[in-house]
């Protein structure tokens, strides 16, 4: 294989990566709890019951790293439990979350990857309950603006793993992208675009049938 074709799939393997597993951040950082106020934590409880209140989200995704890389595809969202990226040509990976398990498709190199889906800020989204103010989470900041909220979160049991930021539309409300940190300060912005909620999505886009067993990588 050419070394500019294994520099460009390494490239698009850590692109796909950055959105779903969030990187260690650097040696010394601590994850400080945001300090509330009454009104934040209102805000905080609607994004909460926003976020239960989706059953199934399909959108086209843009996603957009500091370092420069770039892609597009198909998102698909059932809860509890279950996501679906299609990325578009010429990017050939395909990821989804199916059975706690996060599976990572490289279809040029025809490799498979398995990642604990509760490892990775996907399986903060599949939940079937999701409780911001759960103990498992730091709410690290909110910032509310007249139209939008950010919310950035990381996980207590590791709060040095990386950071994941949800950006919301207020009013109504609707989630429209959101960001992951790497321990080198890349950002990874995942934005929404044309999103659908509450209908209804073939559950066939969740089942993983291994193609390295047949022939039917380009099924993928």
């Amino acid at each position: 294989m050419q070394i500019r074709t294994i520099k460009r799939l390494s490239s698009t393997l850590a692109l796909a990566l950055a959105l779903f597993v969030a990187a260690p951040q650097a040696q010394g950082q601590e994850a400080t709890p945001a300090k509330l106020s009454e009104a934040d934590r209102a805000a905080i409880t609607r994004v909460e019951e926003y976020l239960n209140s989706v059953a199934t989200l399909e959108a086209r995704f843009l996603q957009v790293s500091s370092n420069g890389n770039y892609a597009e595809g198909k998102m698909y969202l059932s809860r509890p439990g279950k996501m679906r990226l299609q990325y578009d040509p010429p990017v050939p990976i395909l990821i989804i979350v199916a059975k706690g398990n996060l599976i990572y498709v490289d279809k040029e190199l025809q490799q498979v990857s398995y990642v604990d889906a509760d490892d990775t800020p996907a399986g903060f989204l599949v939940r079937e309950k999701i409780s911001l103010f759960a103990d498992d989470l730091i709410i690290t900041d909110l910032v509310r603006e007249a139209q939008t909220l950010r919310l950035s979160l990381v996980r207590a049991e590791d709060p040095l793993e990386g950071n994941l930021t949800l950006v919301l539309s207020d009013r109504p409300m609707q989630l429209k992208k959101w960001v992951v940190t790497d321990a080198q300060g890349i950002t990874t912005t995942v934005s929404l675009l044309g999103a659908r909620t509450g209908a209804t999505i073939d559950s066939e886009l969740f089942v993983f049938r291994d193609p390295r067993t047949n022939d039917t990588w380009d099924k993928f």
